[in-house]
């Protein structure tokens, strides 16, 4: 047994035995490590960021806050883990859109009412890049080639069940057949149309800034409601004739739901420090994800409506 189980298991013991009150727990908080569960695998966009942001509130907590990659089935399998340890504060974690959009297709049996969120706070949309010798050039030649290929291109895509699927499925009914090859690692997925493994990546530009700024990828449309700012040149989905705005990557902080709020209260404090921070600004600048934090009931709400507004699609 770990030392961290270990305490964790001692300090339930004292909980029950009456010798440690939960508001006794709640001032002392934080006592001991806090774990940050990142529910995918290393060096994707989540574990940057669920690493950024758990480094920053070190700082903030005076405790250390190790990563724990839980990878598996979209993120559900981080989300488990969330569930099923104690509601103490003592366990944070990752809760982002594409496995939102995975509980609409059947995926995991956590709902947003298991959860507490603390914050959403990086959100960018998606967008389908190709490489930079591909004989698809512009969205106007890859869509005409999938309708006249059905299935013959191949998109890297994080799983089923998530918008990327969601998306294609949208697509597919518009007449652009693209085949879905989902990729659990993350420099895999973002690496196979490089290598000609796939046609097509879709992405959000963040988690792959680096391949971008080295010609290696090119952005051929971008699936939001208006031109992304840092690539003006890039239409969006709406403007070739295809509806399909809304699903944009949000990352949020989250605890388990029935935290004592007296917990949550200090946590959301510190990480509204930390995304104040010029650190942070610096940060989210370089995986073009800045936004203004959503806390409290508006990011409850931005978890709940999402996983309706991909319902709707999935039943449209």
């Amino acid at each position: 047994m770990t030392l961290y189980h270990s305490l964790k298991t001692v300090l339930a013991g004292a909980v029950t035995a009456g010798l440690i009150t939960p508001a006794t727990m709640a001032q002392d908080y934080p006592q001991r490590p806090i774990q940050m569960v990142v529910a995918f695998g290393p060096g994707g966009g989540t574990d940057i960021m669920g690493r950024q942001i758990g480094k920053m509130l070190e700082a903030e907590l005076g405790v250390s806050i190790p990563a724990s990659n839980v990878a598996g089935a979209s993120g559900n399998a981080g989300l488990t883990q969330m569930r099923t340890d104690p509601a103490d504060g003592y366990t944070i974690g990752t809760l982002i859109s594409l496995t939102v959009a995975s509980w609409a297709a059947g995926l995991g049996d956590s709902k947003p009412e298991d959860f507490h969120v603390l914050s959403v706070v990086q959100n960018s949309p998606s967008f389908l890049f190709v490489a930079a010798n591909s004989p698809h050039q512009t969205a106007e030649d890859l869509f005409a080639y999938a309708k006249a290929n059905p299935g013959e291109l191949t998109v890297a895509t994080s799983g089923y069940g998530t918008q990327d699927d969601v998306t294609l499925k949208l697509l597919a009914r518009d007449g652009i057949q693209m085949e879905n090859v989902p990729f659990q690692a993350p420099g895999e997925r973002y690496a196979s149309p490089i290598g000609g493994h796939t046609a097509v990546l879709y992405e959000e530009p963040g988690d792959i800034a680096q391949f971008i700024e080295a010609g290696q990828l090119k952005p051929i449309v971008a699936f939001s409601a208006e031109r992304h700012p840092a690539f003006p040149d890039v239409p969006t989905a709406t403007e070739l004739g295809h509806d399909i705005s809304g699903l944009d990557n949000f990352r949020a902080i989250a605890v388990r739901a029935g935290t004592d709020p007296a917990i949550v209260e200090k946590l959301e404090a510190a990480l509204g420090n930390v995304l104040a921070s010029e650190e942070w600004q610096n940060f989210c600048t370089e995986t073009y994800s800045c936004i203004e934090p959503v806390t409290g009931d508006a990011a409850q709400s931005m978890v709940t409506d999402f996983l309706q507004l991909i319902t709707e699609q999935l039943e449209s």
